[in-house]
């Protein structure tokens, strides 16, 4: 499974809900014009739709953008809401436990799926 490493230092959540239509260029205009970031930083920007469920995750690597997308089947990811900062900065490894399910500010996880079959 492929996930964001756990000791990278920049992780920035954009804490607006956003267009998940958005592809790299309109996910790069974001962190510049609203996030106040360089795209090409190598930093990890984080981006969720309006129902909580998608996630999408942009990062420049040496030669070209990475989109990491995640859905959820059932509940919802835990957002900053009650920040009043268009940005929040975490961690690698809060990263991966908001991945995995975890409120970061509750420390509370999701419940976990285990489907036998795609209906």
């Amino acid at each position: 499974m492929l996930r964001p490493d756990r000791n990278i230092a920049s992780v920035y959540l954009h804490r607006a809900p956003i267009d998940m239509r958005r592809q790299i260029d309109g996910l790069s205009a974001l962190v510049v014009g609203v996030m106040q970031h360089n795209p090409l930083s190598g930093s990890l920007f984080v981006f969720i739709n309006k129902r909580r469920n998608k996630l999408k995750i942009l990062t420049w690597e040496r030669n070209g953008f990475i989109v990491w997308y995640k859905r959820l089947e059932e509940e919802k990811f835990q957002w900053p809401v009650r920040s009043s900062e268009t940005v929040v900065t975490l961690s690698g490894e809060q990263l991966n436990w908001l991945l995995d399910g975890y409120d970061v500010w509750r420390m509370k996880p999701h419940k976990t799926l285990d489907y036998k079959y795609i209906a």
